[in-house]
């Protein structure tokens, strides 16, 4: 099977149009590409779900607080359409930033509390260059299904918000984070970390994890976890914790105690390379 690329949104339309007919279903992967085996994981899942499968590959310049983030963010396209052809994709849309946003974009989406706290804090403006591209890829690909990784998971709450306040007939659909040997979640940005930042970085996945036993162990005080995720971070000095917050799983705004299942999230910098990371706890769960 060969993807098809596809460059413009009439384009796509077209094609997508082609492969409904006869009630067959459409699969969403909305990507920024840099592609690795976390975004295989949701093109796996599509593919076994869906009867034609789109792939999209667009670096959303509205998304970024910081300009030189947007400039340094990988752009692998050859590597990136040989990736998604490997995994059976029907299409890969790879627009440009003129084709996106021909004109100054006016029209945005704001999604109010969930995307106030963590990354909408440390990153003003994010959440809704996000929600907004989103909106716009759903518009124009039409999918039945949307998938999303586990990693991002407050963007997938933003996601679910603009999805169900908007109406749009799609089903968002979320995959497990896909983790090295060691927990470090994959991620495009870990390409940029040297082998010894690289040993650093599994400091953010250790300290989620010491805070998700302490609440299945049963502390419901959040200072109290906090106290003992800050102590894996200690043992690694060279690692800049931006925020580490225990929140609602699905408003994702901090709560002071925890009764009942509750979403880890955290942020770090390792050099100049910003990795960010979550895990779901439940009380009582060992």
């Amino acid at each position: 099977m060969n993807a098809v690329t596809i460059r413009t949104i009439s384009e796509l339309r077209r094609a997508v149009g082609e492969a409904r007919r006869g009630d067959r279903t459409i699969g969403c992967v909305p990507t920024m590409g840099a592609l690795h085996a976390g975004h295989g994981s949701l093109m796996g899942r599509a593919r076994a779900e869906c009867d034609f499968v789109v792939v999209t590959l667009f670096v959303n310049p509205a998304q970024f607080n910081d300009v030189s983030d947007y400039e340094r963010y990988p752009r692998t396209l050859d590597a990136d359409l040989a990736f998604s052809d490997a995994r059976g994709v029907d299409a890969v849309f790879a627009p440009s930033a003129e084709e996106m946003y021909p004109r100054e974009q006016q029209a945005f989406v704001d999604v109010g509390e969930v995307a106030e706290f963590m990354e909408g804090r440390f990153r003003p403006g994010h959440f809704r260059g996000v929600a907004t591209v989103v909106a716009k890829l759903l518009n124009i690909v039409a999918p039945d299904k949307a998938y999303f990784g586990e990693k991002d998971a407050q963007q997938i709450a933003v996601v679910r918000r603009v999805v169900t306040d908007l109406n749009l007939p799609v089903e968002i659909v979320e995959v497990a984070t896909v983790r090295e040997p060691d927990g470090l979640a994959l991620s495009s940005r870990n390409a940029r970390l040297s082998p010894e930042q690289r040993q650093m970085a599994v400091a953010l996945f250790e300290a989620l994890s010491v805070a998700r036993r302490c609440v299945e162990a049963g502390e419901r005080d959040t200072a109290t976890i906090k106290r003992c995720a800050a102590e894996v971070f200690l043992r690694f000095p060279a690692l800049r914790p931006e925020y580490f917050e225990i929140a609602d799983p699905e408003r994702f705004v901090p709560v002071n105690r925890v009764d009942g299942p509750v979403r880890l999230a955290g942020a770090a910098w390792v050099g100049q390379v910003r990795l960010i990371d979550n895990v779901l706890a439940i009380p009582g769960a060992r």
